[in-house]
């Protein structure tokens, strides 16, 4: 779809709107290999380049990161370090912002998703999509192995929740470390559910995500993903 230019380079986190017209009548955009010094061109963003370059992700992103424990999920700065600065600053001004898919707290790490599709988004989180999501557990003492039917049995309801959890599976890896799959991502979930039962989770990774994994990434780095990854799961 042809979008205008000053417009594009704005919503791609290049600049501002006022300052993309500058770079536009300066010469520094190129459309089809030409320069175009209208900033109320339409074009297509796959024809366009700034300086030379195509542009930066015209079509949008989606990255699988490996989430260190000590960031947040947020844009506040308020909160402290964030994942976003993991990523280029650019991405940090796109409009729509790039946002995370479902959230992780500060002291849990793992494989966590970011996109600025927010129907994506909308679509990964959403229960009813049945999204498998496996988290590595260690607790603060022995498993009971009681816990397994507590968890599948689908009536296990957290205080301050109006319903109960959905079924989720439990595979006790070690004697302190738990394997449990979740189609639900509510607040501080697995650490809630533990707690319910008289556990402390002393630390959370996440190694899955529906079919995708980490595959080797160190904490802090990124992989980007093809947007259609995706594209079977639609509604």
């Amino acid at each position: 779809m042809k979008r205008r230019l000053d417009q594009l380079l704005a919503n791609l986190g290049y600049c501002t709107r006022s300052e993309a017209r500058h770079w536009i009548t300066g010469g520094r955009v190129t459309v089809d290999d030409g320069v175009n010094k209208n900033h109320g061109t339409k074009a297509d963003p796959s024809t366009v380049c700034v300086n030379g370059k195509p542009l930066d992700h015209p079509e949008g992103i989606l990255v699988l990161l490996h989430k260190p424990t000590g960031l947040v999920c947020s844009h506040d700065e308020r909160e402290g370090p964030s994942i976003y600065d993991l990523f280029p600053e650019r991405w940090r001004r796109r409009n729509p912002v790039i946002t995370s898919v479902g959230r992780l707290d500060k002291d849990t790490s793992g494989l966590l998703l970011v996109t600025d599709q927010s129907q994506l988004v909308h679509r990964l989180t959403s229960p009813k999509h049945k999204v498998p999501k496996v988290y590595r557990a260690k607790v603060d003492r022995d498993l009971a192995p009681a816990l397994i039917e507590v968890f599948a049995a689908g009536t296990l309801q957290l205080e301050g929740e109006k319903s109960p959890l959905a079924p989720a599976t439990l595979v006790i890896r070690e004697p302190r470390i738990a394997e449990l799959t979740l189609i639900e991502g509510k607040y501080h979930q697995v650490r809630r559910m533990f707690a319910s039962q008289g556990w402390h989770v002393e630390s959370l990774h996440r190694e899955r995500f529906g079919d995708l994994s980490l595959d080797g990434l160190s904490a802090g780095e990124w992989r980007e993903l093809p947007r259609s990854i995706f594209d079977h799961k639609q509604d």
